[in-house]
């Protein structure tokens, strides 16, 4: 019980960092798109040596830490739908960082969130599974995995712009969580050495699902606004992660009549991202302010 608990507030951790690092590294940008000098890259060089774009560089690889260590105190199923919670911390960082209070709306979605996520871990109550997934089962999950994603990419490219954004937020979804995933058999290694965790084809597997993703996740903010493809990220993220955790770590959760209600929570969760999303906040809109 205590590592589902350690694997929770890493993953709060994981989550506050990736959210300082959006609003840190989006704060960086808008500055310099203001001063910008207008030569090719310029941009890219300039935020090198901005220490605010860098601080959001460093929250990234303590994000990634955080995560690491989640994944490897607790269920993917667990670790997962917590980090969702990066919305609520981008709200509170932004709201510090744009000296703008959070209007009601956005303490209801707030609240409408934690309440849909809180209920939802305790009905679904994930148990620990196995820590390392065979070869054989990779080699099955990760087949479906790229065919469902490559589908949504074919679809999304015959959609307007809402749908677009909506279609690849889910593909996107699933590289994350097959990202954490490869992450989490990947940690297990570690228990052999260095050496095993560096030579690990899983540790790689991370490295290359992870850039694919962070790609698609570009495409999908690209192709609408952060409102369509927000909820279909984090629930979509959430929802497959309870699946890998399942499939391949052998997580047991509690279904049977108990579905109807744990849909219900999800779906707090997924409005309460809509309504997050559309706070300037977290979108960004006045990010061409300068403090």
């Amino acid at each position: 019980m205590w590592l589902t608990v350690v694997s929770v507030v890493l993953a709060l951790l994981a989550a506050l960092a990736n959210a300082a690092a959006s609003v840190l590294q989006r704060r960086a940008a808008a500055t310099e798109r203001i001063a910008s000098s207008g030569r090719r890259f310029s941009w890219l060089t300039h935020l090198l040596h901005r220490p605010v774009w860098m601080w959001g560089t460093a929250m990234l690889v303590f994000s990634g830490i955080f995560q690491a260590g989640a994944l490897a105190a607790g269920p993917l199923a667990v670790v997962q739908p917590v980090m969702a919670t990066e919305l609520l911390f981008t709200l509170v960082v932004g709201s510090v960082f744009f000296h703008r209070r959070p209007d009601t709306r956005a303490w209801w979605a707030f609240l409408s969130m934690v309440t849909g996520l809180g209920v939802f871990l305790v009905l679904i109550d994930p148990s620990a599974g196995t820590t390392r997934v065979p070869v054989g089962r990779w080699v099955v999950v990760g087949a479906v995995l790229l065919a469902l994603v490559l589908l949504l990419i074919l679809l999304a490219a015959r959609l307007p712009s809402s749908p677009r954004a909506t279609v690849l937020g889910t593909a996107t979804a699933f590289g994350f969580s097959s990202t954490a995933a490869l992450m989490k058999d990947a940690v297990a290694r570690l228990s052999d050495g260095l050496v095993a965790l560096l030579t690990a084809w899983q540790t790689y597997g991370v490295a290359v699902i992870g850039l694919a993703s962070f790609l698609l996740l570009q495409m999908t903010l690209r192709a609408g606004t952060l409102v369509a493809s927000q909820p279909a990220l984090t629930l979509g993220d959430s929802m497959m992660s309870l699946v890998l955790g399942a499939v391949l770590f052998e997580e047991k959760l509690r279904l049977g009549v108990l579905v109807f209600p744990e849909l219900g929570a999800l779906a707090l969760v997924g409005l309460g991202s809509f309504q997050l999303a559309r706070t300037p906040e977290v979108s960004g809109d006045h990010e061409g302010q300068i403090w």
